[in-house]
């Protein structure tokens, strides 16, 4: 028996033109703030509060950051802000610790003294590894 297998289940689907469901809600939530904002203030303030509220809106319907909608992206910025942070504990330099860090700063600088290649006891080291 054969079976169709649903392909494209992760994108939603179209229902007015290019736009899906939740953008024509978002679009539609947009028109009805902007009628408010119409009757409330006069045309000046409109203007100037009509923008940032398109913003807003524009933002909510397509805008994806990081893949998530907007909306879900605000919410876990907001749970992100109020939740308590949690702190990774680490080790503080305590006077051992810090004795341990001047030592091996020390030894470090000690070995970074080059030493002169000597050319007789390498041909000295290639013979007796010859040898066995």
């Amino acid at each position: 028996m054969l079976f169709n297998v649903p392909q494209f289940v992760d994108i939603e689907d179209k229902i007015v033109g290019p736009f899906t469901a939740k953008q024509l809600l978002w679009m539609f939530g947009m028109a009805a703030v902007l009628l408010i904002v119409w009757n409330v203030f006069d045309q000046k303030t409109f203007w100037i509060s009509s923008i940032p509220i398109v913003l807003l809106f524009l933002a909510l319907a397509f805008y994806r950051p990081f893949g998530l909608p907007f909306i879900k992206f605000i919410f876990l910025t907001i749970l992100f802000l109020i939740r308590p942070k949690v702190y990774v504990w680490q080790r503080e330099v305590g006077p051992i610790r810090k004795n341990l860090v001047e030592n091996l700063e020390k030894v470090s600088k000690k070995k970074k003294k080059t030493k002169k290649f000597e050319t007789k006891k390498a041909k000295q080291i290639a013979q007796l590894m010859d040898k066995y």
